[in-house]
């Protein structure tokens, strides 16, 4: 199949946006909690689906979360114990851009921890998320497949890119290597984690903006959002200058290589015969 045309694209990504923004609403009225995770591999697209969902929403209702490495003092703590804050109150949607679940993939193949703990991590977080739904969370877990193909032509592209080499780290080439590595942590941790009340979801990314609508797709179709009826809005009228005008501003102003208006520098305006 090939790629989808960036009009298409653009074309589906306004409708999406726009349920996005209905759901939004519908979570700030009714208090809804949402979670939803993303994890893949490296380069498997989740900063731009993630980007893709935000875009045209309030930050204050969707949060992004994306933790750094841990630190000595998280480290001693009960491993999912620094995720559990950053968890949705009511009329929030939570996203993590990797979570948990780095304990049964980067951690145990890049050996950050021990084969034992990531078993025990895989045997104690089913009952977990069970706690967060019962809670009354809606948490979504999406994992985005992308091919060992595909994926070489993506590193490779960051590495010739100079807008993208801040992506690749040592971390990522190491993780390149263990393709086999990753996917038998990969199978494991469906084989473990895959529930009746917090399933994975797995959504093919070779194709970013094909993997993108997808996403959104599923991820509208499982929050049980209605739109609410929206209030007619009317600009209210400006009130009138009494007097004031404008001044001839020195304060500083930056160069405007791509043309600008009035040279950077607002006319004064005549003053208004009617406030007299």
């Amino acid at each position: 199949m090939p790629r989808m045309k960036e009009k298409d694209y653009q074309h589906e990504l306004r409708r999406l946006h726009g349920e996005l923004v209905a759901m939004q609403e519908w979570v700030k009225s009714t208090g809804a909690k949402v979670c939803v995770v993303f994890e893949g591999r490296d380069t498997a697209g989740k900063g731009g689906t993630i980007k893709a969902v935000t875009e045209r929403v309030s930050p204050r209702v969707f949060r992004v979360i994306a933790l750094p490495a841990p630190s000595e003092r998280e480290k001693s703590q009960m491993y999912m114990q620094r995720y559990l804050p950053h968890l949705p109150a009511g009329g929030e949607v939570v996203i993590f851009d990797r979570s948990w679940y780095n304990r049964a993939g980067v951690e145990p193949v890049l050996g950050f921890c021990t084969p034992e703990q990531s078993k025990q991590f895989l045997q104690a977080v089913p009952e977990a998320e069970r706690a967060i739904v019962d809670s009354g969370v809606i948490l979504l877990k999406y994992w985005l497949e992308v091919s060992p193909e595909e994926q070489t032509r993506r590193l490779q592209n960051r590495i010739e890119d100079p807008r993208k080499v801040w992506k690749l780290s040592a971390l990522d080439l190491k993780s390149y290597s263990r393709w086999y590595d990753y996917s038998r942590a990969r199978d494991e941790m469906f084989r473990s984690t895959d529930t009746a009340w917090a399933p994975w979801f797995i959504a093919r990314t070779d194709d970013k903006k094909r993997g993108r609508l997808n996403v959104l797709t599923h991820l509208l179709a499982n929050v049980p959002y209605r739109p609410l009826s929206p209030e007619k809005v009317v600009l209210p009228k400006r009130q009138k200058p009494n007097g004031y005008h404008e001044p001839v501003l020195t304060t500083r102003h930056i160069p405007e290589p791509f043309g600008g208006s009035d040279n950077g520098h607002r006319k004064p305006t005549k003053p208004d015969s009617s406030a007299s």
